[in-house]
């Protein structure tokens, strides 16, 4: 494996959670540590991104939010905080996942995501391959349940949804496979976050 990118062995459960983390912060923490109990995974990769295309106002940089990361995380050998995109040269999650199946092959990715992105999973780049390629998490937050319940994704491919009771399953059957968990609620925000205050020169 190259310099810098996470090990994993074939037959492992990894689930990917990627973002901006501009600042990560403990509810980031809390949907972790709910995925990796509730989908069975081995292990969490923060996929630390260099810029999220949907976005106007580019992050802070790189290296400060996976440094930020990594403490928010205080040390838990369960979860990784990587620069993987920037080391693969990806934007979009579609190509990283491409990359990251030639590059592990054996390995069983989970992608993770909260369900304020369900809402809008059907604007992102080759959507549709994403979801055909890995299985996918969804885990509720604040105000998010029903709206992520209704949302384009979800109608599309109801028949594709694992019931909350075989969440640990998700990881064990192909694509397209997701499952919709609610977990106890965080309020935290990187954007309430970074209105309280400049955290960058914290």
């Amino acid at each position: 494996m190259k310099k810098g990118f996470p090990i994993a062995k074939p037959g492992q459960k990894i689930g990917l959670l990627g973002g901006s983390f501009d600042p990560a912060h403990q509810g980031h923490a809390l949907i972790t540590r709910e995925a990796l109990r509730r989908f069975g995974l081995d292990r969490v990769w923060w996929m630390v991104s260099p810029g999220n295309p949907l976005k106007a106002h580019g992050p802070a940089p790189l290296a400060q939010r996976v440094e930020h990361a990594r403490q928010i995380l205080r040390g838990d050998p369960r979860v990784v905080v990587s620069d993987l995109e920037a080391r693969l040269g990806t934007r979009f999650t579609a190509d990283t996942l491409s990359h990251l199946r030639r590059l592990y092959p054996g390995v069983r990715f989970v992608w993770l995501m909260g369900a304020d992105n369900l809402v809008q999973f059907d604007r992102w780049d080759h959507w549709r391959d994403i979801i055909e390629t890995v299985p996918i998490g969804v885990l509720a937050r604040p105000g998010w349940r029903m709206p992520g319940r209704h949302a384009r994704a979800a109608r599309i491919y109801a028949q594709a949804e694992l019931p909350p009771s075989q969440s640990s399953r998700l990881a064990d059957g192909p694509a397209p496979r997701w499952c919709f968990i609610n977990i106890p609620m965080s309020g935290l925000s990187s954007s309430e976050i970074r209105k309280r205050g400049d955290w960058r020169n914290g």
